[in-house]
C-alpha cells in the first residue's frame, strides 16, 4: 500500500469488507506504474448480500422523509468539501489527470448532494380535480426501489455521485460498482455518506468480474432500475439484459463530439479553448472535442494556434505543479491511441503535433493533432477516449452541419461564432444531448447531462436527473 492512499474493501450492508478469502487485483498509478493497493472482488455470497440489504434497508429509507434524507446528503457534500484535497491526491493517484481537475471534481461532487438534496424535497406529486363531487384524485411521486448502477473511471467521482445522490434523494437505495481502475475515490464517497448518517444498506459499493456483477444484480427481481455510464457495446448489452428483465435502464454512452469554428470566430479564443478543452482529463472524457471543422478561409491561421496552444500544455504526473496533461489511466487506452494515430497515418492523414507516446514510465501519449484525415480512417468514425483532435476544413455551413451529424454519436456537440443567427441555426440543427457556443465548459449540477442516438438516454443532473428514480401512483378516493 502506497502512503496516502489507504487500504481498499467493498462496502456491503455499513460493513467494509478487505481482501480476505476474495479474489484482488491490483490498482496501478498510470503516472509510475507503481501498485497503489489491491482491490478485493466480490463473490457471489457478497453480491447476494448487497441485494438483501438494499430490499431491507430501501424499506427504512423510501420511509424517511426527504427533510431527513435531504439533511445527509447536505452534510455528506460538506465532508467532501472539508476532504477534497485528501480525496483528490487519491484521485490523482489512481486516474492520472492534474490535481486541480481533481479538486474541481470533488467540489463538483459535493454540488451535486447538496442540489439532489433540494431536488427531493421538491419531487411533488399533484392534485387532479374530479369530474365528479366527493372524490379526490392524487398522482405522488415514489421512489423506484433498489437501484443497480454502473460507472466507469474517467470521472471516479463525479460519475458515482451522480447516479448516488440522485437515487438517495428520491428515496432510493443504491448497489453501484464503479471502475476497478479508480476504486479508493468512490470508498471515499461511501465514506462520507456513512458519516453523514445514511443507515446501513442504503448504499453498497461493489467491484469485481463487470459481467458477472451487471447479469447478476439486474436479473435479480429485488433491482428495480439500472443506471450505466459506459462505452456503447457495454451499454447495448446491458440493454438486452435489462429489457429482458423489464427493468427501466438509462444510459450514457460513447460520444465523437463535433466542433464548428465559423469564418466570424474568435480565432484565438477558439484555438486556446479548443487545446484546453480537448486535452483535459487526457482526452479521456466522452464530452471531449474531437472533430474539429474549421472554415476553410480561417483554416491555417486556426491550426497554427491550435497547435502552438496544444503544445504550451505540460505533460506530467498530475500530482507535480503545473501540470496539464496526465498519462492515460490504462494500458488499454495506450495501445488503442497508438492503433488509431497508426491507421491514419497509414491512410494518408498528416500529423502537426504529437502523434507518439513520451519516453520513460508510465502511460504517456503526447496531445496529438491530425490534420486532413481521409474519413477511410477509424478516428473518423470510432470514439478515441484519449489525446487526439482531428481538425478539417469546410466549406460551407451546411457541409459542416452534414458532417457534425454524420455519426450515431449524439452526446456533445460545439460551435464557435460570434453571429447570433449562425448561433441559433447550429443550436437547432445539432443533433447532440448537450451543446457549447463558444466554450466547452457547461456541465454544472443544476443542467441536465445525458445524449441522443448511440449516445444513450435520460439525463443524469438537473432537475432532470432525479426523473428515472421516480415512478407515479395515482389514488383516487370516495
Amino acid at each position: 500500500m502506497v502512503d496516502g492512499y489507504g487500504e481498499l474493501s467493498l462496502f456491503i450492508d455499513g460493513q467494509w469488507l478487505g481482501g480476505d478469502g476474495r479474489e484482488t487485483s491490483a490498482v496501478r498509478n498510470p503516472a509510475t506504474g507503481a501498485v497503489l493497493g489491491h482491490l478485493p472482488h466480490a463473490t457471489r455470497a457478497d453480491l447476494d448480500h448487497a441485494l438483501d440489504s438494499s430490499k431491507r434497508a430501501f424499506g427504512i429509507w423510501r420511509r424517511t422523509s426527504a427533510y431527513d434524507r435531504a439533511k445527509i446528503l447536505r452534510r455528506t457534500a460538506e465532508l467532501l468539501r472539508d476532504r477534497r484535497d485528501r480525496i483528490a491526491t487519491k484521485l490523482t493517484m489512481e486516474q492520472g489527470k492534474p490535481f486541480f481537475e481533481a479538486q474541481y471534481e470533488l467540489n463538483s461532487s459535493a454540488d451535486y448532494f447538496e442540489w439532489f438534496a433540494e431536488e427531493g424535497r421538491r419531487a411533488y406529486g399533484r392534485v387532479v380535480p374530479a369530474r365528479r363531487e366527493g372524490v379526490q384524485q392524487l398522482v405522488k411521486r415514489e421512489p423506484i426501489g433498489p437501484v443497480a448502477a454502473f460507472s466507469p473511471w474517467n470521472f471516479p467521482a463525479i460519475t458515482p455521485t451522480r447516479k448516488i445522490a440522485a437515487a438517495l434523494a428520491a428515496g432510493c437505495s443504491v448497489i453501484i460498482k464503479p471502475g476497478e481502475e479508480c476504486p479508493a475515490t468512490a470508498l471515499e464517497i461511501a465514506k462520507a455518506l456513512e458519516e453523514a448518517g445514511l443507515p446501513p444498506g442504503v448504499l453498497n459499493v461493489v467491484f469485481g468480474d463487470p459481467a458477472e456483477i451487471s447479469s447478476r444484480l439486474i436479473a435479480s427481481p429485488i433491482t428495480r432500475k439500472v443506471s450505466f455510464t459506459g462505452s456503447v457495446p457495454v451499454g447495448r448489452h446491458l440493454s438486452r439484459v435489462a429489457g429482458q428483465a423489464l427493468k427501466p435502464i438509462s444510459l450514457e454512452l460513447g460520444g465523437h463530439a463535433p466542433v464548428i469554428v465559423c469564418s466570424d470566430a474568435n480565432v484565438e479564443l477558439a484555438a486556446t479553448v479548443l487545446a484546453a478543452g480537448k486535452f483535459r482529463g487526457t482526452g479521456q472524457i466522452c464530452l471531449s472535442p474531437t472533430r474539429i471543422l474549421v472554415d476553410r478561409s480561417i483554416y491555417e491561421k486556426f491550426l497554427e494556434l491550435f497547435v502552438r496552444a496544444t503544445l504550451a500544455l505540460k505533460i506530467g504526473n498530475g500530482l507535480e505543479e503545473g501540470t496539464n496533461v496526465g498519462p492515460l489511466s490504462n494500458e488499454r487506452r495506450l495501445k488503442a491511441i497508438e492503433e488509431l494515430v497508426s491507421n491514419a497515418r497509414n491512410e494518408g492523414a498528416r500529423v502537426v503535433a504529437g502523434g507518439e507516446p513520451v519516453v520513460g514510465p508510465g502511460l504517456f501519449y503526447k496531445p496529438t493533432i491530425l490534420a486532413e484525415v481521409p474519413s477511410s480512417a477509424r478516428i473518423m468514425h470510432e470514439e478515441p477516449f484519449g489525446p487526439i483532435a482531428v481538425v478539417q476544413p469546410f466549406d460551407s455551413l451546411d457541409d459542416a452541419i452534414e458532417e457534425s451529424n454524420r455519426l450515431p454519436y449524439g452526446l456533445a456537440a460545439y460551435a464557435f461564432t460570434e453571429s447570433a443567427r449562425t448561433a441559433i441555426r447550429i443550436g437547432n440543427e445539432f443533433e447532440a444531448g448537450m451543446i457549447g457556443i463558444n466554450h466547452t465548459n457547461m456541465i454544472v449540477c443544476e443542467l441536465p447531462f445525458g445524449g441522443v442516438k448511440d449516445s444513450g438516454h435520460g439525463s443524469e443532473g438537473g432537475a432532470e436527473g432525479i426523473q428515472s428514480y421516480l415512478v407515479n401512483k395515482f389514488i383516487s378516493q370516495v
